[in-house]
């Protein structure tokens, strides 16, 4: 029989909503510039610079920001004024310090995880700066044991963190609403993953329904539901 030695939980559209805050930045920024193009193709494209910008610039609203800049000088051979591109700016910039508000039971959770005795960790993948804000501005840091900020979450990384903290595969559970970051690279590697979904999914995140064939995990409709597979 295994013993819980660590519970990890995502933290954008696990604990908070971040999602949403990008989608309408979005939609504002396509409204502002739809003279240039229409908004799917501003979508397109957009998508298409920012997964060729990821290696470069990571995650999170910084990328956005310079990514929508690129996809607009690309658009209108820079005929983009000065004034849009601050438009952009001031856009991201909203993006790095809007309030953050918990989801449903999370600081319930965390607090009878704490009860448990079980660590906790914040695992994210983001920019530095900007996830270590968010969570500042959450009020959640004193429940997790550990905080880390890492760049990409797949195999490699939970490997390399397993390792660190010298907790077996089987001994660790992770929590969050990404197939394709919170669950496929933890079930591949025979540890436990518990999916909660939130209803707004980044496309880079979808994960399509074949590769989740022989896939194990658990799914909870809520965090709080999620206690259920925490011993």
């Amino acid at each position: 029989m295994t013993t819980l030695q660590l519970i990890a939980f995502d933290a954008d559209d696990t604990l908070w909503p971040n999602q949403p805050h990008f989608d309408y930045a979005e939609e504002q920024l396509y409204a502002l510039l739809t003279h240039y193009a229409d908004a799917d193709t501003l979508g397109r494209r957009f998508y298409e610079v920012w997964r060729q910008n990821m290696h470069l610039f990571g995650y999170g609203a910084k990328s956005f920001m310079l990514s929508m800049i690129e996809t607009v000088i690309q658009l209108t051979n820079g005929r983009v004024t000065g004034n849009e591109i601050q438009q952009i700016l001031d856009y991201g910039k909203r993006l790095l310090d809007f309030p953050i508000e918990l989801l449903p039971h999370v600081e319930e959770v965390l607090a009878e995880l704490k009860q448990r005795g079980v660590p906790l960790m914040l695992l994210t993948k983001g920019d530095l700066f900007d996830q270590e804000s968010k969570l500042a501005r959450s009020g959640l840091g004193d429940y997790f044991d550990h905080v880390e900020i890492v760049s990409e979450k797949n195999e490699a990384t939970y490997r390399r963190l397993l390792m660190r903290y010298q907790v077996r595969p089987e001994d660790f559970v992770m929590i969050g609403n990404s197939l394709k970051s919170d669950v496929l690279p933890v079930a591949k590697l025979g540890a436990r993953a518990v999916h909660v979904p939130y209803h707004a999914t980044w496309i880079h995140e979808e994960v399509p329904a074949d590769q989740l064939v022989g896939i194990t995990f658990h799914r909870a409709d809520s965090l709080k539901e999620a206690l259920a597979y925490l011993p």
